[in-house]
């Protein structure tokens, strides 16, 4: 029960996301809810692991690098989910940082 709460908050934080960043769209709920189990698996298996290889650069630029690799996984997620698209790099950060925050907010309420 609580996988499909936190699956249903994901999904509305990406829609919050959308509405908020330019070029960053989702063609359907169904999109929307394919990436953010997309989302979900590439925040648990590959970040972890990308993060353990890049920790050296990052502790070196104070966290930077950390903070792209979590843009380039979302960018990565666009990529692979049809119907899930992100215009720019750039906005790719804006809605990484976007996405970080009403999620945030999101799960803090659900507690």
């Amino acid at each position: 029960m609580n996988l499909i709460i936190r699956l249903a908050i994901n999904v509305f934080a990406l829609l919050v996301v959308e509405y908020l960043v330019p070029g960053f769209t989702l063609a359907s709920y169904q999109a929307a809810l394919v990436a953010a189990i997309v989302i979900g698996i590439i925040n648990t298996f590959i970040k972890p692991i990308v993060q353990l290889v890049a920790l050296p650069v990052s502790v070196v630029t104070f966290g930077i690098t950390a903070f792209l690799i979590n843009v380039a996984l979302l960018w990565g997620a666009a990529y692979i989910v049809p119907g899930f698209d992100i215009a720019t790099f750039t906005t790719a950060i804006i809605a990484s940082i976007v996405l970080s925050l009403v999620s945030w907010f999101l799960h803090s309420l659900a507690k």
